[in-house]
Protein backbone atom coordinates (compact mmCIF):
# COMPACT_ATOMS: atom_id res chain seq x y z
CA UNK A 1 0.00 0.00 0.00
CA UNK A 2 1.46 3.77 -1.39
CA UNK A 3 0.56 6.35 1.44
CA UNK A 4 1.66 9.43 0.15
CA UNK A 5 2.59 12.19 2.33
CA UNK A 6 3.06 16.39 1.31
CA UNK A 7 3.08 19.80 3.18
CA UNK A 8 2.50 22.98 1.69
CA UNK A 9 2.83 26.17 3.40
CA UNK A 10 2.69 30.06 2.91
CA UNK A 11 3.12 33.33 4.85
CA UNK A 12 -0.52 35.77 5.42
CA UNK A 13 -0.13 39.24 6.64
CA UNK A 14 -2.92 38.48 9.42
CA UNK A 15 -3.20 37.56 12.87
CA UNK A 16 -2.87 33.04 13.30
CA UNK A 17 -6.27 33.50 15.13
CA UNK A 18 -7.67 35.09 12.26
CA UNK A 19 -6.71 32.77 9.68
CA UNK A 20 -7.87 29.79 12.02
CA UNK A 21 -11.08 31.05 12.14
CA UNK A 22 -11.69 31.69 8.66
CA UNK A 23 -10.88 28.41 7.29
CA UNK A 24 -13.03 26.74 10.08
CA UNK A 25 -15.60 28.52 9.29
CA UNK A 26 -16.51 26.18 5.74
CA UNK A 27 -19.71 27.86 4.96
CA UNK A 28 -17.39 30.54 3.58
CA UNK A 29 -15.07 28.44 1.39
CA UNK A 30 -16.77 28.91 -1.81
CA UNK A 31 -16.15 32.71 -1.30
CA UNK A 32 -12.31 31.84 -0.63
CA UNK A 33 -11.08 29.30 -2.19
CA UNK A 34 -11.37 28.38 -6.13
CA UNK A 35 -12.39 24.93 -6.44
CA UNK A 36 -14.68 24.93 -3.99
CA UNK A 37 -18.28 24.99 -5.39
CA UNK A 38 -20.31 24.66 -1.91
CA UNK A 39 -19.73 22.87 1.48
CA UNK A 40 -22.63 21.80 3.75
CA UNK A 41 -21.94 20.93 7.32
CA UNK A 42 -23.21 19.26 10.51
CA UNK A 43 -22.55 19.39 13.89
CA UNK A 44 -21.01 15.81 15.58
CA UNK A 45 -20.50 17.21 18.87
CA UNK A 46 -17.55 19.36 20.37
CA UNK A 47 -15.30 20.02 18.35
CA UNK A 48 -16.32 17.24 15.65
CA UNK A 49 -17.97 17.96 12.42
CA UNK A 50 -18.78 15.81 8.99
CA UNK A 51 -18.65 18.11 6.18
CA UNK A 52 -19.83 17.23 2.30
CA UNK A 53 -17.68 19.28 -0.09
CA UNK A 54 -18.26 19.65 -3.88
CA UNK A 55 -14.97 21.46 -5.97
CA UNK A 56 -13.51 20.90 -8.90
CA UNK A 57 -10.01 18.72 -9.45
CA UNK A 58 -8.01 19.20 -12.69
CA UNK A 59 -11.21 20.69 -14.19
CA UNK A 60 -13.96 18.32 -13.03
CA UNK A 61 -16.41 18.33 -10.30
CA UNK A 62 -16.15 16.26 -7.41
CA UNK A 63 -17.80 15.83 -4.01
CA UNK A 64 -16.61 14.18 -1.15
CA UNK A 65 -17.57 13.48 2.77
CA UNK A 66 -14.73 14.55 5.25
CA UNK A 67 -14.91 14.39 9.33
CA UNK A 68 -12.90 17.09 10.96
CA UNK A 69 -11.54 18.06 14.22
CA UNK A 70 -11.13 21.57 15.49
CA UNK A 71 -8.52 22.99 18.01
CA UNK A 72 -8.96 26.21 18.70
CA UNK A 73 -6.34 26.44 21.33
CA UNK A 74 -3.52 24.64 19.46
CA UNK A 75 -4.74 26.30 16.16
CA UNK A 76 -5.30 23.02 14.09
CA UNK A 77 -8.09 21.16 12.40
CA UNK A 78 -7.61 17.73 11.14
CA UNK A 79 -9.60 16.11 8.39
CA UNK A 80 -10.16 12.66 6.79
CA UNK A 81 -12.45 11.79 4.00
CA UNK A 82 -15.00 9.25 5.02
CA UNK A 83 -16.57 8.97 1.40
CA UNK A 84 -13.69 9.62 -1.19
CA UNK A 85 -14.34 10.21 -5.12
CA UNK A 86 -12.21 7.58 -7.33
CA UNK A 87 -9.21 7.76 -7.90
CA UNK A 88 -8.91 8.52 -4.26
CA UNK A 89 -9.24 5.43 -1.54
CA UNK A 90 -8.05 7.29 1.05
CA UNK A 91 -7.29 11.16 2.29
CA UNK A 92 -6.30 12.90 5.48
CA UNK A 93 -4.17 15.86 6.74
CA UNK A 94 -4.71 18.84 8.72
CA UNK A 95 -4.60 22.82 8.67
CA UNK A 96 -1.70 24.12 10.89
CA UNK A 97 -1.37 27.78 11.53
CA UNK A 98 1.65 29.22 13.68
CA UNK A 99 2.34 32.96 14.90
CA UNK A 100 5.14 34.70 13.44
CA UNK A 101 4.53 37.54 14.59
CA UNK A 102 1.21 39.55 16.07
CA UNK A 103 0.41 40.49 12.59
CA UNK A 104 1.66 37.33 10.23
CA UNK A 105 1.42 34.10 10.55
CA UNK A 106 2.51 30.92 9.05
CA UNK A 107 -0.56 28.35 7.49
CA UNK A 108 0.60 24.59 6.74
CA UNK A 109 -1.73 22.45 4.58
CA UNK A 110 -1.14 18.63 5.22
CA UNK A 111 -2.07 15.65 2.94
CA UNK A 112 -1.43 11.93 3.47
CA UNK A 113 -3.24 10.11 0.63
CA UNK A 114 -3.59 7.23 -1.54
CA UNK A 115 -5.28 5.67 -5.10
CA UNK A 116 -7.60 3.02 -5.50
CA UNK A 117 -5.59 -0.29 -6.32
CA UNK A 118 -2.71 1.62 -5.69
CA UNK A 119 -2.51 2.59 -9.16
CA UNK A 120 0.04 4.49 -10.41
CA UNK A 121 -2.00 6.99 -12.53
CA UNK A 122 -4.28 7.51 -10.40
CA UNK A 123 -2.13 8.24 -7.94
CA UNK A 124 0.15 10.80 -10.25
CA UNK A 125 -3.61 12.18 -10.64
CA UNK A 126 -4.16 12.87 -7.01
CA UNK A 127 -0.42 14.61 -6.76
CA UNK A 128 -1.60 16.94 -9.79
CA UNK A 129 -4.64 17.47 -7.97
CA UNK A 130 -3.85 18.15 -4.47
CA UNK A 131 -0.47 19.96 -5.30
CA UNK A 132 -2.62 22.36 -7.98
CA UNK A 133 -5.28 22.92 -5.11
CA UNK A 134 -3.30 23.26 -2.07
CA UNK A 135 -1.53 26.12 -4.21
CA UNK A 136 -4.60 27.52 -5.49
CA UNK A 137 -6.26 27.23 -1.95
CA UNK A 138 -3.16 28.98 0.32
CA UNK A 139 -2.95 31.63 -2.50
CA UNK A 140 -6.68 32.34 -2.40
CA UNK A 141 -6.69 32.14 1.60
CA UNK A 142 -3.76 34.67 1.48
CA UNK A 143 -5.27 36.89 -0.36
CA UNK A 144 -8.61 36.81 1.00
CA UNK A 145 -7.67 37.26 4.61
CA UNK A 146 -5.68 39.97 3.99
CA UNK A 147 -8.57 41.59 1.98
CA UNK A 148 -10.38 41.11 4.57
CA UNK A 149 -8.14 43.31 6.78
CA UNK A 150 -7.90 46.00 4.49
CA UNK A 151 -10.96 48.73 4.49
CA UNK A 152 -12.22 47.69 1.07
CA UNK A 153 -15.73 46.93 1.38
CA UNK A 154 -16.29 44.89 -2.24
CA UNK A 155 -18.13 41.76 -1.24
CA UNK A 156 -22.18 41.99 -0.44
CA UNK A 157 -25.13 39.93 -0.66
CA UNK A 158 -28.61 40.10 -1.46
CA UNK A 159 -31.64 38.33 -1.97
CA UNK A 160 -35.03 38.06 -4.19
CA UNK A 161 -37.99 36.28 -3.04
CA UNK A 162 -41.29 35.16 -4.87
CA UNK A 163 -44.49 33.87 -3.16
CA UNK A 164 -46.12 31.47 -5.57
CA UNK A 165 -49.23 29.36 -5.75
CA UNK A 166 -48.03 26.46 -6.41
CA UNK A 167 -45.82 22.77 -4.90
CA UNK A 168 -42.05 23.37 -4.47
CA UNK A 169 -41.78 20.40 -6.53
CA UNK A 170 -42.60 22.59 -9.54
CA UNK A 171 -41.02 25.56 -8.81
CA UNK A 172 -37.45 23.67 -8.23
CA UNK A 173 -38.25 21.47 -11.06
CA UNK A 174 -38.17 24.92 -13.16
CA UNK A 175 -35.22 25.97 -11.65
CA UNK A 176 -33.26 23.19 -12.17
CA UNK A 177 -34.55 22.19 -15.33
CA UNK A 178 -32.11 24.78 -16.86
CA UNK A 179 -31.73 23.00 -20.46
CA UNK A 180 -34.93 24.54 -21.48
CA UNK A 181 -34.31 27.99 -20.24
CA UNK A 182 -33.55 29.18 -23.79
CA UNK A 183 -37.42 28.12 -24.32
CA UNK A 184 -38.89 29.39 -21.05
CA UNK A 185 -36.65 32.60 -20.29
CA UNK A 186 -36.41 35.51 -22.93
CA UNK A 187 -33.09 36.74 -21.46
CA UNK A 188 -31.70 33.32 -22.48
CA UNK A 189 -30.27 32.82 -25.85
CA UNK A 190 -28.15 29.72 -25.41
CA UNK A 191 -27.52 26.95 -22.95
CA UNK A 192 -25.67 24.05 -22.36
CA UNK A 193 -26.43 21.33 -19.24
CA UNK A 194 -24.75 18.58 -18.54
CA UNK A 195 -25.28 16.18 -15.21
CA UNK A 196 -22.59 13.45 -15.51
CA UNK A 197 -23.05 12.57 -11.52
CA UNK A 198 -26.03 12.89 -10.27
CA UNK A 199 -26.78 16.43 -8.30
CA UNK A 200 -23.65 18.04 -9.81
CA UNK A 201 -24.36 19.97 -12.66
CA UNK A 202 -22.45 22.38 -14.96
CA UNK A 203 -24.38 24.73 -16.42
CA UNK A 204 -23.16 27.35 -19.45
CA UNK A 205 -25.18 30.02 -21.00
CA UNK A 206 -25.19 33.11 -23.37
CA UNK A 207 -27.79 35.72 -21.55
CA UNK A 208 -28.96 39.26 -23.42
CA UNK A 209 -28.44 42.36 -21.06
CA UNK A 210 -31.00 45.20 -21.60
CA UNK A 211 -28.74 46.49 -24.34
CA UNK A 212 -28.90 43.84 -26.22
CA UNK A 213 -25.20 42.38 -26.25
CA UNK A 214 -24.76 38.79 -24.87
CA UNK A 215 -22.87 38.11 -22.02
CA UNK A 216 -21.38 33.98 -21.97
CA UNK A 217 -21.14 32.69 -17.73
CA UNK A 218 -20.24 29.08 -16.80
CA UNK A 219 -21.64 27.90 -13.23
CA UNK A 220 -21.75 24.86 -11.73
CA UNK A 221 -24.67 24.02 -9.40
CA UNK A 222 -25.38 21.41 -6.55
CA UNK A 223 -28.87 19.84 -6.22
CA UNK A 224 -31.02 19.16 -3.59
CA UNK A 225 -34.38 17.96 -4.51
CA UNK A 226 -36.97 19.90 -4.55
CA UNK A 227 -35.67 22.47 -1.25
CA UNK A 228 -32.60 23.91 -2.61
CA UNK A 229 -30.02 24.44 -5.54
CA UNK A 230 -26.52 26.16 -4.82
CA UNK A 231 -23.80 26.93 -7.58
CA UNK A 232 -20.99 29.37 -7.76
CA UNK A 233 -20.00 30.67 -11.51
CA UNK A 234 -16.46 30.00 -13.06
CA UNK A 235 -16.84 32.21 -15.89
CA UNK A 236 -17.62 35.56 -14.45
CA UNK A 237 -18.58 38.81 -16.30
CA UNK A 238 -16.13 41.50 -16.17
CA UNK A 239 -17.18 43.60 -13.19
CA UNK A 240 -17.28 40.41 -10.89
CA UNK A 241 -14.57 38.07 -9.52
CA UNK A 242 -16.52 36.24 -7.52
CA UNK A 243 -20.27 35.27 -7.62
CA UNK A 244 -21.54 32.53 -5.72
CA UNK A 245 -25.60 31.57 -4.52
CA UNK A 246 -28.24 29.57 -3.93
CA UNK A 247 -31.91 29.09 -4.74
CA UNK A 248 -34.14 28.25 -1.83
CA UNK A 249 -37.71 26.59 -2.13
CA UNK A 250 -39.86 26.62 0.85
CA UNK A 251 -43.52 25.67 1.79
CA UNK A 252 -45.76 27.60 3.36
CA UNK A 253 -49.87 28.16 4.00
CA UNK A 254 -49.73 29.78 1.11
CA UNK A 255 -47.88 28.06 -0.92
CA UNK A 256 -43.90 28.16 -1.58
CA UNK A 257 -41.54 31.13 -1.04
CA UNK A 258 -38.68 30.76 -3.69
CA UNK A 259 -35.48 32.44 -3.16
CA UNK A 260 -32.51 33.58 -4.66
CA UNK A 261 -29.56 35.20 -3.35
CA UNK A 262 -26.49 36.43 -4.52
CA UNK A 263 -22.97 37.17 -3.25
CA UNK A 264 -20.64 39.08 -5.53
CA UNK A 265 -17.54 40.57 -5.03
CA UNK A 266 -16.67 43.49 -7.25
CA UNK A 267 -13.87 43.43 -9.73
CA UNK A 268 -12.23 47.01 -9.34
CA UNK A 269 -9.88 46.80 -12.17
CA UNK A 270 -13.20 46.71 -14.71
CA UNK A 271 -15.33 49.57 -13.57
CA UNK A 272 -13.78 52.45 -15.64
CA UNK A 273 -13.61 50.27 -18.45
CA UNK A 274 -17.43 48.95 -18.30
CA UNK A 275 -19.34 51.76 -16.65
CA UNK A 276 -16.43 55.39 -17.53
CA UNK A 277 -13.89 56.61 -15.67
CA UNK A 278 -15.97 58.54 -12.66
CA UNK A 279 -17.53 55.19 -11.83
CA UNK A 280 -17.66 54.48 -8.30
CA UNK A 281 -17.06 51.03 -6.10
CA UNK A 282 -20.88 52.01 -5.43
CA UNK A 283 -21.92 52.40 -9.01
CA UNK A 284 -20.31 49.06 -9.82
CA UNK A 285 -22.34 47.78 -6.48
CA UNK A 286 -25.84 48.95 -8.13
CA UNK A 287 -25.08 47.81 -11.21
CA UNK A 288 -24.16 44.62 -10.50
CA UNK A 289 -27.19 43.74 -8.48
CA UNK A 290 -29.43 45.41 -10.50
CA UNK A 291 -28.53 43.09 -13.36
CA UNK A 292 -28.29 39.70 -11.31
CA UNK A 293 -31.64 41.00 -9.24
CA UNK A 294 -33.33 41.59 -12.69
CA UNK A 295 -32.67 38.02 -14.47
CA UNK A 296 -33.06 36.07 -11.09
CA UNK A 297 -36.72 37.86 -10.79
CA UNK A 298 -37.68 37.00 -14.35
CA UNK A 299 -36.62 33.16 -13.71
CA UNK A 300 -38.74 33.63 -10.66
CA UNK A 301 -41.44 35.16 -12.71
CA UNK A 302 -41.51 32.49 -14.71
CA UNK A 303 -41.32 30.00 -12.56
CA UNK A 304 -44.32 31.03 -10.44
CA UNK A 305 -46.09 30.83 -14.38
CA UNK A 306 -45.20 27.46 -14.74
CA UNK A 307 -46.12 26.14 -11.00
CA UNK A 308 -48.96 28.13 -10.83
CA UNK A 309 -50.60 26.61 -14.12
CA UNK A 310 -49.38 23.14 -13.41
CA UNK A 311 -51.60 23.91 -9.82
CA UNK A 312 -54.47 25.26 -11.76
CA UNK A 313 -54.33 28.21 -10.74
Amino acid sequence: MTIREVEHEITVQAPATAVYRLIAEVENWPRIFPPTIYVDHSPQGPGEEVIRIWATANSEAKTWTSRRTLDPEALRITFRQEVSAPPVAAMGGAWVIEPVSDTSSRVRLLHDYRAVDDDPKGLEWIDEAVDRNSRSELAALRKNVELAYASDDLTFSFEDTVQIAGSAKDVYDFVDQAGLWSERLPHVATVRLTEDTPGLQELEMDTRAKDGSVHTTKSYRVTFPHRKIAYKQTTLPALMTLHTGYWTFTENEAGVAASSQHTVTINTDNIAAVLGPDATVGDAKEYVRTALSTNSRATLGHAKDHAEQRAGR
